[in-house]
């Protein structure tokens, strides 16, 4: 009798152990979990957003005066980035007359005197992404969805911004930009600052009479 109660108790406590190791999702939720990240969508969506950016952009004549005068503050001010570090990534406008122009860039000279390169050929990286202030790194699992946006918003550039500029180009040209800088806080230089373009406009040299 004692035995067969023992037996009834360790398969109660058997069961228990059991039931409580089963819990059960909704069928969405799974769903959602098993969802893959769509790169490509969430670049175009961020691109159309870039537009609203740039509007309210900084001057990279001005940033540069900001930058002189008090770095940290123009750091902490216009700057941003995803990782922890001195490097922060910055949406600038302008313009500025073409200075020269090379295979991989296209060199102006701003009204305040700064020059910049417009990146023509090697449109890669993280700077337009992060510059935008638009991507929250805690909606994100992992590195390489990030790593996608960056890729996917670079090559909507390339195909979008860049082969119509590059035909057209000319030295002496007008060229309103706008788009992202890297610098550096602890290792900077404004002497030639490079731009990741996100809208490019041509005003053609006026040939003297």
């Amino acid at each position: 009798m004692k035995k067969g109660i023992k037996y009834t108790v360790w398969a109660v406590i058997v069961l228990a152990l059991a039931f409580n190791s089963i819990y059960f999702k909704k069928l969405s939720e799974v769903k959602a979990s098993d969802k893959k990240f769509d790169a490509v969508a969430y670049a175009k969506g961020l691109y159309a957003k870039l537009p609203s950016v740039t509007d309210k952009a900084i001057t990279l004549d001005q940033l540069v005066n900001e930058v002189n005068a008090d770095k940290a503050k123009a750091f902490s001010d216009y700057g941003h980035a995803l990782a922890i570090g001195s490097t922060r990534f910055f949406m600038v406008k302008g313009s500025g007359v073409v200075k020269e122009i090379n295979e991989s860039d296209v060199l102006l000279t701003t009204a305040g005197g700064n020059d910049v390169s417009i990146a023509t050929e090697f449109v890669f990286g993280n700077a337009v992404r992060d510059a935008s202030g638009q991507v929250n790194l805690n909606d994100f699992s992992n590195t390489v969805d990030l790593s996608n946006i960056s890729s996917e918003v670079d090559k909507i550039i390339r195909a979008q911004v860049l082969p119509a500029f590059k035909a057209a180009v000319k030295k002496g040209d007008k060229v309103d930009f706008t788009g992202a800088i890297e610098l550096n806080q602890e290792h900077l230089n404004l002497g030639e600052v490079e731009l990741m373009p996100v809208s490019l406009n041509i005003t053609p040299q006026v040939a003297s009479k």
